[in-house]
């Protein structure tokens, strides 16, 4: 049996990664708009990260995992706002909620199945963008909600300049991608892709389906709350329609995990590096033109990624580096 030189050389290559990673920043004469730019693909490859341990381990396509985050958004700020309590303490407590929120939304949808499942969670994410919206008193309604700012506060996670965003960001990613990697290699892993494969087959092996789905579900949940509370001291300000959003979201974690590798680990950061940066530029050089044209390229971009190699981009570098044997991997 041959050895697979590509499974030795990922270490070295996570090392080289993380390496670029942390050099990055200084890269830029303007340290503005490129550092947020590359500090919003680390955001979104942490949260894409999260969306992979329900959507590439259990196979459950979650349309919902806005709410999560918008929950984890509010629920740090608020505990700010309101009692004074550092943001740091805050994301554990924004954790805690989107975990149980995760769990609530488990019990009555991890019987459904494709579309059925994924219609269910888009449905909880537009509630609980609709509460947000309808409880003015405690969210700010339609008007949003401001994080108070200090001039640069350690204790209360805020910073004059992008940089230290970015390495919370890039902690973010290095953290999630630890907790999907372990995971799929634990026996929560094999238990998930077994319930991927066949539920019914694994129940009949001893695999408590209903449980172990749970189970990703509140890890994902209490990842992307985390990510919540990153997003609302790098912003300070958001209102229910950002942080819920649908399209701009749950969708886009989820685009950006099939565009990289569904069940990858790198291939949510693949996809992050890839769409985040596409959207920026063809903001920049189209939206000058006639309504939508940046959009519609963007869109035919990523359609014909999808049609290349409906597996992801990684499932095509795995076609480009061992021709003929790619598609049988």
């Amino acid at each position: 049996m041959r050895a697979n030189p590509t499974r030795h050389s990922l270490p070295w290559l996570a090392l080289l990664a993380l390496a670029l990673a942390l050099a990055a920043p200084w890269c830029f004469e303007d340290q503005g708009y490129g550092i947020r730019v590359l500090t919003l693909v680390l955001l979104f490859a942490a949260m894409a990260q999260a969306w992979n341990i329900v959507g590439g381990l259990a196979n459950q396509i979650s349309l919902g995992h806005a709410a999560f985050f918008g929950l984890g958004a509010y629920t740090s700020t608020l505990l700010l706002m309101r009692l004074g309590i550092s943001p740091w303490l805050g994301m554990v407590a924004a954790m805690a909620v989107a975990a149980v929120a995760g769990a609530l939304l488990s019990l009555p949808t991890m019987r459904l199945r494709g579309h059925y499942f994924a219609l269910a969670t888009l449905a909880f994410g537009e509630v609980m963008r609709a509460i947000a919206n309808t409880w003015a008193s405690l969210t700010g309604g339609p008007v949003g909600i401001s994080v108070p700012y200090s001039d640069g506060s350690f204790v209360l996670m805020q910073f004059k300049s992008s940089i230290p965003y970015y390495y919370l960001m890039l902690g973010a990613v290095v953290v999630a991608t630890l907790v999907f990697a372990a995971i799929s290699r634990s026996r929560l892993g094999y238990r998930l892709r077994a319930v991927k494969a066949n539920p019914q087959a694994a129940e009949v092996i001893g695999v408590d389906t209903v449980r172990t789905r749970i189970l990703a579900a509140v890890i994902s949940a209490a990842l992307m709350g985390a990510c919540g509370t990153l997003y609302a001291q790098f912003i300070f300000f958001f209102d229910p329609d950002t942080v819920f959003s649908l399209a701009g979201i749950s969708v886009r974690v989820a685009l950006i995990c099939i565009v990289g590798g569904i069940g990858t680990v790198a291939g949510p950061l693949v996809g992050a590096l890839l769409i985040i940066p596409l959207e920026e530029l063809f903001n920049d050089w189209l939206s000058g033109q006639s309504a939508g044209v940046s959009q519609l390229a963007y869109g035919l971009i990523l359609v014909a990624i999808i049609l290349l190699e409906p597996r992801g981009l990684m499932a095509l570098w795995q076609r480009v580096r061992q021709p003929g044997g790619g598609r049988h991997a």
